[in-house]
């Protein structure tokens, strides 16, 4: 695989998918067969293939896969989506706070996601897929991600919650300066975490608003 391209794979339909190098990746993302290609933002290359290989789509999706700006938003386009969603950092001695972003083109046959960083709700599909227990198509891909994304943000938020009520408590028995400081801490923690999680809600809500035939009722009640 290149620098630039961080994973591809073609889907079987059956939760399974089978590994593209680049030469197939890009046959691939142009067929009727559904292929998911990972890029990493960063690589020069990642632009080059994206205005080579999905000219065919509307310039603006090229242009908010590469945009700066990744607030949490969600626009369909046609029969497809754009979507750009967060989730916990939890690479090694990172923050949880620090939030990475994926920002995502996905449609019948095709899905383009894009970051800056490891993101290990992205591994957690991978894995499916090599396991056979991956997603059978576009719509389940999509409830599949967003289920990860919020299944790993949870114990964050709730080892946060606990923490607090512990500094809280020791406060009440504690005139103790130290422990005010950890609330003020763990407070502005919760804080830069809960900043995403509103207009995260509002992008994947509208995702049951959507009227596109890959994504089917059932992946609307799960997302």
């Amino acid at each position: 695989m290149h620098d630039h391209m961080m994973l591809a794979y073609s889907f079987d339909g059956q939760g399974g998918g089978k590994p593209l190098n680049i030469h197939e990746a890009s046959e691939q993302i142009k067929s009727d067969a559904l292929a998911w290609v990972h890029l990493d933002l960063d690589h020069p290359d990642t632009k080059l293939w994206l205005e080579k290989e999905i000219s065919y789509l509307d310039q603006f999706i090229t242009s908010a896969l590469l945009a700066e700006e990744t607030r949490p938003r969600m626009t369909q386009i046609g029969d497809g989506i754009l979507i750009i969603l967060r989730g916990v950092n939890l690479n090694e001695n990172a923050d949880p706070e620090d939030m990475i972003s994926i920002r995502l083109w996905i449609d019948k046959h095709r899905i383009i996601s894009v970051r800056k960083r490891r993101l290990k709700a992205v591994a957690d599909i991978e894995e499916r897929l090599k396991c056979n227990k991956g997603p059978k198509d576009a719509g389940q891909y999509l409830s599949m991600l967003i289920s990860s994304l919020f299944g790993r943000m949870q114990p964050v938020l709730s080892e946060l919650d606990d923490n607090t009520d512990l500094v809280e408590e020791k406060i009440l028995h504690e005139a103790d300066t130290i422990h005010r400081e950890k609330i003020v801490n763990i407070r502005k923690q919760a804080i830069l975490l809960r900043r995403y999680l509103a207009p995260q809600k509002d992008a994947v809500s509208q995702l049951r608003l959507v009227d596109c035939d890959w994504i089917t009722d059932s992946d609307k009640r799960q997302i």
